[in-house]
């Protein structure tokens, strides 16, 4: 085949040569730049070159590891059974009503009524012709007077005194006298002697003899 195409196989060589050498002189000016301390810029841009693929390597290397594998399976229901709860409800006494006082009425004491009074009666009664005043008779006086009169447990007038006048002085004052002369059976009140008073009427009149 080489001897079908000598000019193709020549080229070839020639070709690398030329890449060969060009790869030499490069690295001969490198060389000789960083002899030469031309190459500061150059410098730069390898260690920038350096530098960016240190961070990128510790970039890569720093990343956090992948999160855990999450089973997004749906668990099953959970059945929750109610626990037995006994709720005791507290029942509420009823209140306690006390009994309504009872007030007790006073007693009501009837009092009977007082047993009647059986009055005096006169036991003995003097003439009035003996207490008659002499002086009246000349005058021709003449009057009845009421006498008021309080008769004791043993029928004496133990006071008189005129009620209603007879209209003249001396003959009131005979009637008193003849009052206090009178004699009773004293009153009585439930068979016991009690004092009473009343009116005694004393009359004065003149007769013919």
């Amino acid at each position: 085949m080489s001897a079908y195409y000598p000019n193709q196989s020549q080229g070839i060589f020639s070709k690398r040569a030329i890449v060969f050498l060009a790869i030499l002189v490069f690295h001969g000016i490198i060389i000789y730049a960083f002899a030469t301390g031309l190459t500061n810029g150059a410098k730069q841009i390898l260690n920038t070159i350096l530098q960016t693929n240190i961070i990128q390597t510790q970039k890569v290397q720093e990343l956090p590891p992948p999160p855990p594998h999450v089973d997004l399976k749906v668990p099953p229901p959970m059945q929750v059974v109610a626990p037995e709860v006994e709720i005791t409800i507290p029942v509420t006494p009823p209140p306690v009503t006390a009994p309504p006082r009872v007030v007790k009425a006073a007693p009501v004491v009837i009092h009977a009524p007082p047993a009647p009074i059986q009055s005096v009666r006169v036991t003995y009664a003097p003439d009035p012709q003996d207490y008659y005043p002499d002086a009246s008779r000349r005058l021709n006086e003449e009057g009845r007077a009421m006498v008021h009169i309080c008769v004791d447990t043993h029928g004496h007038v133990s006071s008189a005194e005129v009620a209603a006048s007879s209209g003249h002085p001396m003959l009131d004052d005979a009637a008193i006298k003849l009052a206090k002369a009178y004699r009773f059976k004293p009153a009585t009140q439930a068979g016991k002697v009690v004092t009473q008073c009343t009116g005694l009427p004393i009359k004065f009149e003149l007769t013919g003899g």
